[in-house]
């Protein structure tokens, strides 16, 4: 048996592509009707079914850090004690990033001296029973510079230590609710 070796036209060799195009182009138009009728029903996959619930801990300290300022007092190493300094942040949000237990995006005002910005940053949290503690090893705030921290969160207060750049201290103080405007 012989095979025939048939030529195409350049005409026949892109007609399957334009009919597969004119199809979808058919599709999009027709709109939202057809794309609804080949949906098959929404259920849930197994995995979102076995996801288990959400640590409690986490839930509690979303809300415990969500739409709150931080008003407190700072030391700084070797300088008087009585020379308190106050201080204010204000967190827009926190919410823990899916998969890494430890990891969490925070959103902050941050406001001192000449500075005044709010900037997103993704955090450390570990935890010590049921304390949450933010941990910071060198982390570069662009604009503002490097910060090392802990701090501890309990009973709507904090307190910890930091280091910016070659400065440091300690600092406290209580959470409270952002007024809503």
């Amino acid at each position: 048996m012989s095979l025939k070796t048939v030529s195409l036209s350049p005409v026949s060799r892109t007609l399957p592509l334009i009919l597969t195009l004119s199809a979808l182009a058919a599709l999009s138009l027709a709109g939202p009707a057809i794309s609804t009728m080949a949906q098959a029903p929404q259920t849930p996959s197994v995995a979102e079914q076995a996801a288990p619930a959400k640590d409690p801990r986490y839930v509690k300290l979303e809300a415990m850090l969500t739409n709150v300022a931080l008003i407190g007092m700072f030391t700084v190493d070797n300088k008087p004690m009585k020379d308190l300094r106050e201080e204010r942040y204000e967190i827009k949000s926190l919410q823990k990033l899916p998969g890494d237990d430890q990891l969490w995006a925070m959103e902050a005002r941050i406001a001192y001296g000449q500075h005044d910005v709010t900037v997103p940053m993704v955090l450390t949290i570990q935890w010590a029973d049921q304390t949450p503690v933010i941990v910071m090893d060198q982390m570069l705030i662009p604009g503002l510079g490097t910060f090392s921290a802990r701090v501890v969160f309990h009973d709507a207060k904090y307190a910890g230590t930091w280091t910016h750049d070659k400065q440091g201290g300690h600092l406290f103080g209580r959470i409270e609710p952002l007024e809503k405007k």
